[in-house]
């Protein structure tokens, strides 16, 4: 798995997605921002079009957003059976498999992209492309939120919930993420930093949200 970074993430959440979902798919009980964040781009974005849940997970995110009121919503991750467990938690909501490094989505097909730490296995020298598959999927005036942990350290994992892995999660700097945001051609509405909430809830690092749209 280590010759290939994208293969060994794909295959240590392949391994760890149902342990993953029992621990994380009820997490937004107890992330009062979290559901506000949400709850805005929502009203921002209702009834402009489809909406996808970038490294979706087991679909709590998308869920949240369809029961706020948005009428289509869909998932992608790389994991297929995270898809799997997503599908079976959330029935109603279309998931699917997929790349953020190459999205494989027509231009401009999208009303909105919400990427909850989607980008947390994903090396900075690799967030120009990914941050450009979303600019090219989104239609003018969609929007953008994306969330990550902030700081700079590079924390490399061999066990996740009980299951052996072999991945990276990387942190970044605001600053820094909204740079790239900007260069791949959106426009910056709005970045929010919170702290973390008790250590029983979240691992223990600060937050960064940035709101963008693809401008008209």
């Amino acid at each position: 798995m280590k010759d290939d970074p994208t293969q060994a993430v794909r295959e240590s959440y392949d391994r760890v997605a149902a342990e993953y979902a029992e621990h994380y798919y009820h997490e937004l009980l107890h992330k009062p921002v979290d559901r506000e964040l949400l709850a805005r781009f929502a009203a921002q974005i209702k009834d402009c079009g489809e909406v996808c849940d970038m490294g979706c997970g087991p679909g709590h995110v998308a869920r949240y957003l369809q029961d706020a009121g948005l009428a289509r919503v869909s998932g992608l991750d790389l994991s297929p059976r995270m898809v799997e467990q997503a599908e079976r938690l959330n029935p109603d909501i279309a998931f699917r498999v997929g790349d953020m490094l190459d999205l494989r989505l027509a231009d401009g097909s999208l009303a909105g992209v919400v990427a909850f730490y989607a980008i947390v296995n994903i090396p900075r020298n690799q967030l120009p492309t990914v941050f450009g598959e979303m600019w090219r999927v989104l239609q003018p005036g969609g929007r953008l939120l994306l969330s990550f942990h902030i700081g700079d350290e590079t924390i490399h994992c061999d066990e996740l919930l009980g299951q052996a892995v072999a991945m990276d999660f990387f942190m970044f700097q605001p600053a820094d993420i909204a740079k790239l945001i900007e260069t791949a051609g959106f426009a910056l509405d709005d970045v929010i930093v919170r702290g973390s909430y008790a250590p029983e809830v979240e691992y223990q690092s600060r937050r960064a949200y940035v709101f963008a749209r693809k401008p008209c």
